[in-house]
């Protein structure tokens, strides 16, 4: 039994790989066919839509400044080198850091978000991968549910303190969504509104921290304990989950044209905005969803620059990471593979007798 247990998870992998590669053709297929001249191109076959694939990026991609790639990318690197001190910060949490390297955490972590920002569900794709990982570790269940519940606490946690911090300074960022949202449209005035709704995401964050200080006692459900965050855990988040918010809003500031480009502070709150609505859709990558909203927030740019825009921020943040994230999974199955068949292999001695 517990060899074939041993080979369930390779055979998971490797049908994760499959649904991968098959999640990415569909990702660029889609972004490709938000323009309707393109989209009358398509369905002449899988090599014919490939090619017209490629040639729709390089001419979208072709107007972006080298140096505007080149501060993407870093944008990239700060936003997941975030993500993975989300990791960092709940093992701390737990008092489980020592033993498990930055490196295995960050792979652990890059994976994770490569896989759940594109498939979506990220509590049960993103939380196997961390099973797999870090019951490899020693973790048990119960550990590796607290550190999947400390990592979203903290991306939301960032993703409020951003909100109201952009809300205060540019409540106007809401006007444009009254077309979307009848019930912003139903505000009379949507800056005082905006103001309002940052104060009180300012005053979440506030009355977190205080818990943190005043030690409020362990949440009980059943068998299953969450321990109250410390201030130095807190101190943390308040660094770790602003910084990849920042880093990821950052692809898509650099990749737009500077005549046309708002303050950062718009292009931020576009992203928070639609990033969330994005993740509250279910759809794989925020898809049309992001675009919407991003049209809607910034009228004033180019709806061309900006799908460009957004086509790197997908090409940086989601399509690269699942690319590499394919051999990551491959290599750590296959290493678990040859370490469970050590296991179980006798002993040359007792071979011999």
């Amino acid at each position: 039994m517990k060899r074939i247990r041993d080979l369930i998870w390779p055979l998971v992998a490797v049908a994760a790989v499959a649904w991968s590669v098959r999640l990415l053709y569909k990702k660029l297929l889609a972004e490709v066919a938000i323009d309707p001249a393109v989209r009358k191109l398509l369905g002449h076959g899988v090599f014919a839509d490939l090619k017209l694939i490629v040639a729709v990026i390089a001419e979208r991609l072709a107007d972006i400044p080298w140096h505007g790639y080149g501060l993407a990318l870093l944008s990239t690197l700060v936003a997941y080198l975030a993500l993975a001190w989300y990791d960092r910060i709940a093992l701390i949490h737990l008092g489980r850091e020592k033993g498990i390297s930055w490196l295995y955490i960050a792979i652990c972590s890059f994976v994770t978000y490569a896989l759940s920002h594109n498939i979506g569900a990220s509590v049960f794709s993103g939380g196997m991968v961390r099973f797999r990982a870090y019951t490899a570790k020693g973790l048990s269940p119960h550990e590796i549910a607290v550190l999947v519940a400390i990592c979203s606490f903290t991306f939301a946690f960032g993703t409020i303190l951003l909100t109201g911090l952009v809300l205060l300074y540019e409540p106007q960022i809401l006007r444009p969504l009254a077309e979307l949202s009848p019930f912003i449209a139903r505000r009379s005035n949507i800056e005082a509104f905006g103001r309002l709704v940052g104060m009180a995401c300012l005053a979440f964050c506030t009355l977190y921290t205080v818990g943190a200080w005043l030690h409020f006692r362990p949440l009980k459900i059943g068998g299953f304990e969450l321990v109250y965050p410390r201030l130095p855990i807190v101190a943390r988040q308040y660094l770790a989950a602003p910084l990849e918010l920042v880093g990821a809003a950052g692809i898509i500031y650099f990749a737009l044209p500077a005549d046309t480009s708002p303050n950062f502070m718009i292009v931020l709150g576009a992203f928070l905005l639609s990033f969330s609505a994005g993740l509250l859709s279910q759809v794989p990558g925020g898809i049309g969803v992001m675009e919407a909203v991003f049209l809607a927030i910034m009228p004033g740019v180019p709806p061309t620059s900006l799908f460009a825009a957004l086509l790197v921020w997908r090409l940086f943040y989601l399509i690269l990471p699942l690319l590499m994230s394919i051999p990551a999974i491959l290599m750590f199955e296959h290493s678990q593979l040859g370490r469970a068949a050590r296991e179980v292999e006798p002993p040359k001695d007792l071979l011999r007798h």
